[in-house]
Formats: C-alpha cells, structure tokens, sequence
C-alpha cells in the first residue's frame, strides 16, 4: 500500500466517511449553536483525557501501528478474494461481511478495550441498522457486528482509498455524490432497491458525521426513507464509550469500556411518507433515552431540532 494511503488512515480522515451518508436533508440547527457545543467541549467526567504520560502513549501508537498493518493484510487478502468472485454479486457481497467480521473483530482486540453487548438477539434481523457516531471505533465495530448480507452507503470519493476503496466497491456496497442532491436522492433509491431485490440489509448513520465530542447530533432523514422504501424494520445500535477510547482527530487510543447495545426492531410497516418529520425525532429521542448523560444531545441542540420540525 501506498505511503500517502498509510498517511491519511493514520490521519483517521479516510475510514471516517465510510457510511457517513444519510441524506441531502438536514434539521435546521443553528450553525452558531453547533460549533458552540462541539468545539473543545470535553465533559468533566472524562477520566481519559490527553494528558497521558508517555507510556501511554507509546503503547497507543503502537496499537494504531498495529491495527493499520493487520488492516493491510486483511484487506489485501479479501480483495484478492473478490477479483476472483467478480462474476457472483452476491458471494463478494458475502465475502465483503466476512472480511469486516474478522477485520473488525482483530482490531478490537488489539485494541483491547473491554465491551460489553446487549441486545445481540436483534443483530441478525433483516433491517436498516443506525449506529451513533463518534469515533473510528465505531467504523470497527460495525464491521464486526453487522450480519452476513449487509450493505452500507459512503461518499463517492471512497473509490480512491488504496485497496479499502477497491474492496467496498467490489463488495456491492455503495456511493452518494453528496455535493449533488439530485444524483443523492437516486442513489438513495437505488440503496433501497438493491436491498429489496437481493433480501439485504443495510448499516447507515443517521447523524451523517462524527460528533466532536461524543454528544448526540441531529439525525438526517435519509434512515427513515430507506425504510420506507425498502419495508425494512429499523434496528438502531447505540454505541457508548467510543469518543473516549480515540476521539475525533486523534492519534491517541484509551483503555475506555465501550457498550455496544442492538435495541429491539421498529416496525415501519405503517409508516408513511406523511409522517417523515415525526419519525426521525422519536428514533432521536429514543437514541438520547439510552445514552449517558454526557452523550445525549444539549438542550439547544433540541430545541433547534423541534423548532424546525413543521
């Protein structure tokens, strides 16, 4: 692999987008009132703060060097893998889960931080998973966790990554041109029929960008349109901890615990178009009703969100 690919992971700018695609329309939060609460805001709580001593610190990079040669490894040998499976769609969408199986599982386990699971009956639905987002980790741990037949959406530009960008396509996932809102919106739609013709399902992130500060953002509407269109339940998957253990734009990872929790199916089946608005705000609050205090959302970023809500 290239040294600017190696460069850039490390940079942790690469692996972020991947799945950060929900949909061209936003709530309405004040762009002044966002960067008030995540810039530099670190709760009090925090006991893995960037203090450590050098020690620690060694042994983080030595983790991150780690994780990026066994990423290299794997992804060389299941894009190999795929070459040969070009002519079953299906089998490479296969292989693309197994490889995030075992990728994701190895870098947690360098990683070492200790989890604990919850709700694990629910990960082998057929459905549209959501995950919270705000850290790498949670890129791993999806990868690990999302069951065999499962596809995610990512900006476009993934197809440049040395060799990840290759493997993702080859494993039928797909790409958003988010700076086009027309061809998004195609995309989207093209998202749900690929995952009704082929009995899929399909892992997005609703905020469709890492919080700063592991706080819960306001989610875009896109998860909701998908099962809509794709007569998907909805299985959210709350991730708590991660913004401690490597926080956004960091090269340090703590030994912080992590829980990993699938919340029970929601049924879309009576669901309409009608209703979008109200649909996203209950699966919102019903994300902040399971985190932390330290991770639901600020009071302002709520009341910008029902605000805008007609």
């Amino acid at each position: 692999m290239e040294s600017s690919g190696a460069s850039s992971f490390l940079r942790n700018r690469k692996l972020e987008s991947l799945l950060n695609a929900g949909s061209i329309e936003t709530f309405g939060v004040s762009s002044k009132a966002s960067a008030k609460e995540e810039v530099g805001y670190r709760p009090r709580t925090d006991g893995y703060v960037d203090d450590d001593g050098w020690l620690s610190e060694l042994i983080s990079w030595i983790r991150i060097a780690m994780c990026f040669l066994s990423m290299m490894v794997t992804t060389f040998v299941w894009a190999l893998i795929m070459v040969v499976l070009i002519p079953w769609p299906y089998e490479r969408t296969r292989q693309g889960n197994i490889y995030g199986h075992v990728t994701g599982r190895l870098l947690m386990w360098i990683l070492g931080n200790p989890i604990e699971f919850e709700g694990l009956e629910y990960a082998d639905e057929k459905a549209i998973y959501i995950c919270n987002h705000a850290s790498p980790i949670d890129i791993f741990l999806i990868m690990w966790l999302t069951p065999t037949g499962t596809i995610g959406i990512a900006k476009k530009e993934i197809i440049w990554y040395p060799l990840f960008g290759q493997l993702y396509v080859l494993a039928n996932h797909l790409r958003i041109d988010r700076s086009n809102p027309t061809a998004a919106i195609e995309s989207m739609k093209e998202a749900a029929h690929a995952v009704v013709k082929n009995n899929l399902s399909l892992i997005i992130f609703p905020e469709g960008t890492r919080s700063k500060n592991g706080r819960l953002l306001p989610f875009k509407k896109g998860f909701v349109h998908l099962a809509l269109q794709a007569r998907r339940s909805i299985v959210p998957i709350v991730l708590t901890g991660t913004h401690l253990a490597w926080r956004k734009g960091g090269l340090h990872v703590r030994p912080a615990p992590l829980t990993v929790k699938f919340l029970p199916p929601i049924k879309t089946d009576e669901w309409t178009a009608d209703h979008i608005d109200e649909y996203v705000e209950m699966v919102h609050d019903m994300y902040a009703k399971h985190l932390p205090g330290s991770q639901r959302p600020r009071a302002s970023n709520t009341v910008a969100r029902n605000n805008s809500v007609s």
